[in-house]
């Protein structure tokens, strides 16, 4: 199954629909995100949408709604979970300034007053 996702103002993700491979299969046997927008666009008169990519094989991270669609970078971004958080270029996921303690005995949670994990 093929994912895609609405995008509306200020590029935000609305909704993430599901499409079936043979919608988005070209007679050559490939995926083309085209026909799946093609037939999203008629199905819901609505011209806005982006493939999106459960695995991450494309486009960075799986979208969901609330996630932002950077056309620069080709890519989905989740919302920043924290101000002190910085984006990861290559990933295009939030990263904290330390990272997450290695003990993995026992849960963290991330306090951003003193920008650690306690």
């Amino acid at each position: 199954m093929a994912h895609f996702a609405k995008i509306g103002l200020n590029s935000k993700v609305i909704e993430v629909v599901v499409v079936s491979n043979n919608i988005i299969t070209d007679n050559d046997g490939n995926e083309n995100e085209k026909l799946g927008i093609d037939y999203l666009n008629k199905m819901y008169s609505y011209p806005f949408w982006k493939q999106t990519s459960y695995n991450e094989n494309f486009r960075k991270n799986f979208a969901g709604k609330g996630m932002t669609y950077d056309e620069d970078r080709d890519a989905f971004i989740p919302k920043q979970p924290y101000p002190s958080w910085t984006l990861n270029e290559t990933t295009c996921k939030w990263e904290s300034p330390t990272p997450y303690p290695s003990d993995a005995n026992r849960p963290y949670h991330w306090d951003e007053d003193t920008e650690s994990w306690v």
